[in-house]
């Protein structure tokens, strides 16, 4: 196990910067997940960890160990890939063995070893087939017991489920999450998958355009975003953005669960406490306990999330109204929240204290 920090740490391709000098700290046994967009700069983020990508600018640590000009053999990491990477003509056992056996690992360690992760990942009863006789998820099992071989002291991770249906993909995050607490290992995780990114990290690392946006547990990046994309890109459906006029420097913003819709005539005794938007109910998405109502309002369309059973005839005349507490404001042309300093700065002032 061993954590891993990033300084100033930078890439560019063909005079195009897509890793722009980013500081963080990965701390020893943390799951910690880097997302965002497509070109965000996390999967080659990932790659200049392993060793894959060669570093433009700055310093990579792992453990106490600068590790910059080392070949990725000899960093002491394991990297699964979202294509498996198996070998089709190796059986099971020879896919999981096959670096054992590079490193001149005796043949009886290497036996008891691809025996002890195969029980791990459930994978004994088919250590005789080829990768062609396994299930999505099968496969998938395999390239983790490949890196879970080695002991690495770090699990890299670049949006290893991908390829898998969505049923399998939900089952593989509690599987992986599951996994990570038994190894107590380190495990760094890309996807540009947010729901995927807030169900398994207990560290989130949300990036743009090479950028670190914000650093944080999932439950503080929902609450407590630092600016606008994070609010924005974190949420399913996203936060609600509202800009009171064009010459107001804020604009304001609200969860979709966090309003109500009331009557157009309705008058709140708490008036004073909430914010509202007065619009017309223009479609409803039924998921099942909840649905989502789409209001449009003289600011913009909103989204409300309601209990399915709430009776909301299309073309209501309505109120949406939101308390206060539940109200964000943001600076419109920097995108930062106002007024609050959290999130990434809470990681730098830690990063600081290690580096």
């Amino acid at each position: 196990m061993a954590q891993v920090v990033l300084k100033q740490v930078s890439k560019t391709f063909s005079n195009q910067q897509v890793v722009k000098g980013i500081d963080l700290l990965i701390p020893d046994g943390s799951f910690t997940v880097l997302v965002g967009p497509s070109g965000c700069g996390k999967s080659t983020t990932l790659r200049m960890i392993a060793g894959l990508e060669s570093v433009g600018g700055g310093e990579i640590l792992i453990g106490e160990q600068k590790v910059n000009q080392l070949p990725p053999g000899k960093r002491d990491v394991a990297m699964v890939f979202q294509n498996y990477a198996l070998y089709p003509t190796m059986s099971v056992y020879d896919n999981i063995a096959y670096g054992l056996r590079n490193r001149g690992t005796p043949k009886k360690e290497c036996k008891a070893l691809v025996e002890e992760i195969s029980e791990i990942v459930g994978l004994t009863p088919y250590l005789a087939r080829k990768p062609s006789q396994l299930s999505g998820g099968q496969r998938q099992r395999v390239a983790l017991a490949r890196a879970m071989v080695k002991k690495p002291k770090v699990f890299l991770m670049d949006e290893p489920l991908s390829n898998l249906d969505a049923k399998l993909r939900n089952q593989m995050r509690v599987e992986l999450t599951s996994l990570h607490k038994q190894l107590g290992s380190t495990f760094i995780y890309v996807t540009h998958d947010q729901v995927e990114a807030m169900t398994m990290g207990d560290q989130i690392v949300v990036m743009s355009e090479g950028d670190i946006m914000q650093v944080a547990a999932p439950l503080e990046l929902y609450q407590e975003p630092d600016n606008l994309f994070v609010a924005q890109f974190i949420g399913s459906p996203a936060m609600n953005i509202v800009a009171d006029g064009e010459n107001s420097p804020l604009v304001w913003g609200f969860r979709p669960e966090k309003a109500q819709l009331l009557p157009e005539s309705a008058v709140s005794a708490a008036a004073t406490e909430q914010r509202t938007l007065r619009g017309t109910v223009v479609s409803r998405e039924i998921l099942g306990a909840d649905s989502l109502c789409h209001v449009n309002t003289d600011k913009g369309r909103v989204i409300v999330k309601v209990d399915t059973e709430t009776s909301i005839q299309m073309g209501a005349h309505v109120q949406v109204a939101v308390h206060v507490n539940h109200v964000y404001e943001f600076d419109r042309t920097t995108g930062k929240r106002t007024g609050k300093a959290a999130g990434r700065a809470q990681q730098q002032a830690l990063a600081g204290g290690v580096l």
